[in-house]
């Protein structure tokens, strides 16, 4: 990819129980892409492993990109090894900023930050210009990271071993119809926090770090159809019970993927011609309908072929 870099890690900082943040600069000393809240890079792990993980520094040094990443026992393996790996000093190769998560205008907002991910959030609070609100969950306290680092504002601090779980009913019944809603965090709490938005008229912005509760399916109705692989020059058959995916990976190996379940991001594609079915949750109504760019790893074909930038 054209935004794939090098980047060596210059900095591993203790955040909270659990949580290691990454500073990451260009070896050369170059200036780095501009990003804005919201953003997030993928990185690829010595192991192999492509990861992403917001960016939750400051968009004005553009000498380097701040991450932070939580130790999940019981995650695919990123985490960990990002905790029990030595990597200060290491070239990690980097691909990005991208940015599906992006704080448009608003006459106000509520923001809402699950663990760890209050790592967009913290960009967004410090740069939104209209009021907000900012509700911050997590296990402990001593679990949730960069509370010394949010703007001073209207700011809730509530751990759930001390306050229970977040009251999302309450906090959205509290907003004024033209309040705009931004969460991360785990995804039981993004599904409720989706109910209630809805109940409510409420819109909602919301980037997921795991696949939804309730992921879309696969449809019985999926049909056979073809894809063309622009760069690789060659026409490929994907059968009704394979993932395209799947069907391209034996052609182009090297395919940037990472969660396989549409959430993630890493395998943006663009779309060169034909009508892509979307069935990822990265992309808003807007993105989709524009058939520009699909996520491959859930995504189909509405028409006979589809041909991609691949």
């Amino acid at each position: 990819m054209t935004d794939d870099r090098q980047l060596r890690v210059t900095q591993v900082t203790w955040e909270a129980d659990g949580v290691l943040s990454l500073r990451l600069a260009d070896p050369t000393g170059a200036t780095l892409p501009a990003w804005t809240p919201g953003a997030h890079i993928d990185l690829r792990l010595p192991s192999g492993q492509l990861r992403q993980y917001s960016l939750c520094g400051d968009p004005g040094d553009r000498s380097s990109y701040r991450i932070a990443v939580l130790r999940e026992e019981a995650g695919r393996g990123g985490s960990r090894e990002v905790h029990e790996t030595p990597l200060a000093g290491r070239i990690l190769q980097v691909r990005g900023p991208r940015n599906h998560f992006e704080l448009s205008a608003a006459p106000r907002y509520l923001f809402v930050a699950g663990g760890i991910g209050i790592t967009p959030i913290l960009a967004m609070a410090r740069a939104a210009s209209s009021p907000w609100t900012l509700w911050y969950g997590g296990r402990t306290a001593t679990a949730m990271a960069f509370t010394d680092a949010l703007p001073p504002g209207d700011v809730h601090l509530h751990p759930q071993d001390t306050s229970g779980l977040l009251p999302l009913a309450d906090m959205v019944a509290a907003t004024t119809p033209d309040t705009v809603v931004y969460a991360c965090g785990p995804a039981p709490m993004l599904d409720a926090l989706t109910q209630v938005c809805a109940a409510a008229g409420r819109r909602l912005r919301l980037e997921r770090f795991a696949a939804s509760a309730t992921p879309v399916a696969a449809s019985a109705d999926d049909r056979p159809f073809e894809v063309e692989l622009r760069q690789t020059g060659v026409i490929l058959p994907v059968p009704a019970q394979r993932t395209l995916l799947d069907v391209i990976l034996e052609a182009v190996p090297d395919v940037a993927y990472s969660c396989a379940e549409g959430y993630c991001g890493s395998c943006e594609t663009k779309v060169l011609d034909g009508v892509p079915v979307h069935r990822d949750t990265v992309l808003t109504e807007d993105e989709q309908s524009r058939n520009d760019v699909m996520m491959i790893c859930v995504g189909r074909s509405q028409t006979p072929r589809l041909v991609l930038d691949l």
